[in-house]
C-alpha cells in the first residue's frame, strides 16, 4: 500500500472539527489501511493585547487539512463525506503532495513548537504612552522594536532632551 499526503479543502473554520472527526475514526481502528493521519498545520503565536500577552494558534493553511492516505475509492468517499469537507485539491483525481513539500510543512510545524512568533501591535514611528514602570505617564515615539524580546525602544522627552527608554510591549499603548 502506498500512503501519500493529500490536501483537502474544508469550510472556513471547520479544520479542527474535520481533524477531530477523522482522528476519532483512526484511533478506533475503523480506517485500517485507508487513512493513516490527518492534520491542520498550525503554530503558536503570542500577541500583546491590552498590555497582556495572549497565546493563540494560527493556521498555516486556513481552510485546508492534510491527509495521509492510500488513494482509493473507499478512502476518498469517506474523506469527502466528512461534515465540513469541500473536497480534495485536484478534484476527482488528486495528486499527492511532493515529499519535499510535506517535509517542509511538517518541519515548520515542529519548529513552531520551539519558536514563538510575536505579533507586534506597534510600528516604528508610532506615538505611544508608557503605562507602567519608572516612566509611567510619559508620551514618546517608538524608535526601535525587538519582537523576539517583547521590547520597544521609545524616545521620550526628559527635561527637554530626547532620551531612549526600553520598555516591554505590555507597558505601552498607542496614543490615539
Amino acid at each position: 500500500m502506498a500512503f501519500n499526503w493529500y490536501a483537502v479543502q474544508t469550510y472556513s473554520g471547520q479544520e479542527s472539527r474535520v481533524v477531530q472527526y477523522v482522528t476519532e475514526f483512526i484511533e478506533a481502528g475503523d480506517l485500517e489501511g485507508l487513512v493513516r493521519a490527518i492534520l491542520s498545520p498550525s503554530q503558536e503565536v503570542v500577541q500583546v493585547k491590552n498590555g497582556k500577552k495572549v497565546r493563540s494558534s494560527r493556521k498555516f493553511f486556513p481552510s485546508y487539512v492534510l491527509v495521509e492516505m492510500e488513494l482509493n475509492k473507499e478512502a476518498m468517499h469517506f474523506v469527502q463525506n466528512v461534515n465540513g469537507v469541500l473536497g480534495f485539491v485536484g478534484g476527482q483525481k488528486p495528486k499527492p503532495l511532493k515529499e519535499v513539500e510535506v517535509d517542509r510543512i511538517l518541519g515548520r510545524e515542529s519548529e513552531a513548537g520551539k519558536v514563538e512568533i510575536s505579533e507586534v501591535p506597534f510600528e516604528t514611528g508610532d506615538a505611544v504612552k508608557i503605562m507602567a514602570g519608572p516612566f509611567k505617564g510619559f508620551d514618546g515615539t517608538i524608535e526601535e522594536l525587538s519582537p523576539e524580546k517583547g521590547k520597544a525602544k521609545v524616545m521620550v522627552s526628559v527635561f527637554g532632551r530626547s532620551t531612549p527608554v526600553e520598555v516591554d510591549f505590555g507597558q505601552i499603548e498607542p496614543v490615539s
